[in-house]
């Protein structure tokens, strides 16, 4: 059997402020969004080319502090960049800040580190000789 992601999940404290981040400094289209009281979350689906992010806002969370951030980085999300020093500009001139990078191994692969509001780790790769994948 063949496992495909569907999609990953990140817990967040505003759901509108994480929207926000995703869409306007990322770039992400919202596919939906939904309040689920009987659950008690409010979520929201943005596109990704193979699968989807899904942001969860629990509804009846106390405002916390967010967790540390800290290496390894883990766990994270980790998106393909096709030019990652452009990339690295460009969340820059955002006002993102980088955590870590861009790191490289000559040869095989580029990358970086960034957070979102919430302190969910995102890892941004350029592979340069493609992973060897079974």
């Amino acid at each position: 059997m063949t496992l495909k992601i569907d999609h990953i999940a990140f817990q967040v404290a505003d759901l509108e402020v994480s929207l926000k981040f995703y869409q306007q400094t990322l770039g992400l289209k919202l596919l939906s969004k939904t309040v689920d009281e009987e659950h008690g979350e409010a979520f929201a689906f943005l596109e990704m080319e193979d699968g989807a992010l899904e942001l969860l806002q629990p509804l009846q969370q106390a405002k916390g502090r967010r967790p540390k951030i800290k290496p390894p980085y883990c766990p994270h999300l980790a998106i393909q960049a096709k030019d990652l020093e452009q990339f690295a500009l460009s969340l820059q001139q955002k006002g993102v800040p980088l955590i870590k990078g861009p790191l490289e191994i000559p040869g095989m692969v580029k990358w970086l580190y960034i957070a979102d509001p919430d302190h969910n780790i995102i890892e941004f790769v350029q592979w340069l000789q493609p992973p060897a994948r079974s």
